[in-house]
């Protein structure tokens, strides 16, 4: 008898403990990156930046182009040739730096704002909405008004 009453006290509590933990777990949001992306003001002046960049060694290359054919020996024409190559390595190096310190800094500020909304909504994790299948909460939206409050 006195085994019965503590394995239902072992199980009593067990439930006990179980449920109470199930409603501590708030769950796992979920997050487009790209619609965050899409709307946050930072990311569309970061890109706008980048582009123009872009366009400014397209320019380039088109300028040297007039440049080369106005070139009349085969001697100029190779050196010419060389120091564009290497003047356009340069401009293609800043491009790339600028580039990835964009990215980086954009990425930073939508994990940051995601950070704070997982411990706001009480969430477990957060993860890429391409992952949940079924189930989990968007937060897309709560993480472009973080970034457009200007925290960020």
């Amino acid at each position: 008898m006195k085994k019965f009453k503590l394995a239902a006290l072992l199980m009593t509590a067990g439930l006990f403990l179980a449920f109470s933990n199930q409603a501590d777990a708030a769950g796992v949001g979920y997050i487009n990156y790209q619609k965050v992306q899409d709307n946050f003001p930072f990311a569309q002046q970061a890109i706008k930046e980048i582009d123009a960049k872009a366009l400014e060694m397209q320019q380039y290359m088109v300028d040297k182009e007039k440049q080369y054919k106005s070139l009349d020996t085969p001697l100029k024409k190779q050196n010419f040739e060389q120091q564009t190559a290497r003047e356009f390595k340069l401009k293609e190096d800043a491009y790339m730096k600028l580039k990835v310190q964009k990215e980086e800094q954009v990425y930073n500020k939508i994990q940051a704002a995601t950070k704070q909304v997982l411990v706001e909504q009480k969430l477990d994790a957060i993860v890429d909405y391409r992952v949940i299948f079924v189930g989990g909460v968007d937060i897309s939206d709560l993480v472009i008004q973080k970034l457009k409050s200007g925290q960020f």
